[in-house]
């Protein structure tokens, strides 16, 4: 679904590669988890994968993109709206602005590519399903809360059907309720089968909702694995994320492991099996 070879970028006026050198794939219907400190490059990824990079911020881009069969760099920002959405940080930034509703609000895309009333009420009606918006779909959408704001925001997305979704820090804006809106939104689409990418400071969520996590820093891509394999490595400390909090405590009552779990399910099977093999 996603290939990207060798991708390296440099923004205009400026000599630092922001992205270094970065190959990976991912699966059809696969959510992967990107991490990394601040300017670590992760946002300018993403745009990559959309075609914001190079096609409207432009910059110095070698390497190859492909999204869904579609060559990113050779493609156009229109062709690669057909197959990746990309939802920001702030949901608000993503509204048109022109609607009074949330059901106008999502369908405002659809009327955009001239697509038919019948159709269109079709996709409403399955994305508020599939996102639980549909007793919102009456409501004002600036009056809503964050996390509802930010379902709409992707719900505007994906009603455009794409096969690829990139989520940049989605939950950054949002507490705990509105947080845990946005992944309940997000394993909906993992029912569906989409691919889904995204960008995420909250590490203990990810592992909880990723099958990969690819660890960005300084534009460099530092690992690329299951969450238990990525940081039972030895140099996570040195990489400025966070570590998930059962890896963490596993690490202090077992130094010598080989690997750590980072869910709650995990650690518990593992102290499990640390105390029969540690008993007597």
């Amino acid at each position: 679904m996603i290939r990207v070879r060798g991708l390296t970028y440099t923004y205009p006026n400026s000599d630092k590669q922001v992205l270094k050198n970065i190959t990976l794939e991912v699966e059809r219907g696969e959510t992967l988890g990107i991490v990394g400190p601040n300017g670590a490059g992760k946002s300018t990824f993403c745009h990559a994968l959309m075609g914001l990079v190079p096609h409207f911020y432009h910059g110095t881009i070698s390497g190859e993109v492909i999204v869904n069969g579609v060559s990113v760099v050779q493609s156009h920002m229109g062709e690669m709206c057909r197959h990746v959405g990309l939802v920001f940080q702030e949901p608000i930034h993503q509204f048109s602005g022109a609607k009074l509703t949330v059901e106008e609000e999502i369908a405002f895309g659809l009327e955009n590519l001239g697509v038919d009333s019948a159709t269109m009420q079709e996709r409403v009606d399955w994305v508020t399903a599939l996102l639980g918006l549909a007793d919102l779909r009456r409501r004002n959408p600036y009056e809503l809360s964050g996390g509802q704001m930010q379902r709409v925001a992707i719900a505007s997305v994906l009603v455009l059907k794409p096969q690829v979704l990139v989520l940049d820090e989605p939950t950054s804006q949002l507490d705990p309720a509105g947080t845990a809106e946005v992944f309940a939104a997000i394993e909906a689409l993992r029912a569906e089968g989409v691919t889904t990418v995204i960008v995420e400071h909250k590490v203990e969520l990810l592992v909880e909702h990723c099958s990969r996590i690819a660890v960005l820093v300084d534009g460099e891509l530092k690992a690329l694995d299951t969450p238990s394999r990525v940081f039972s490595r030895a140099d996570a400390e040195h990489w400025g994320v966070e570590i998930p909090r059962y890896s963490r405590a596993y690490r202090a009552l077992d130094p010598a492991s080989e690997s750590v779990p980072t869910t709650l399910h995990e650690t518990v099977e593992r102290l499990r099996d640390y105390e029969l093999s540690h008993r007597g």
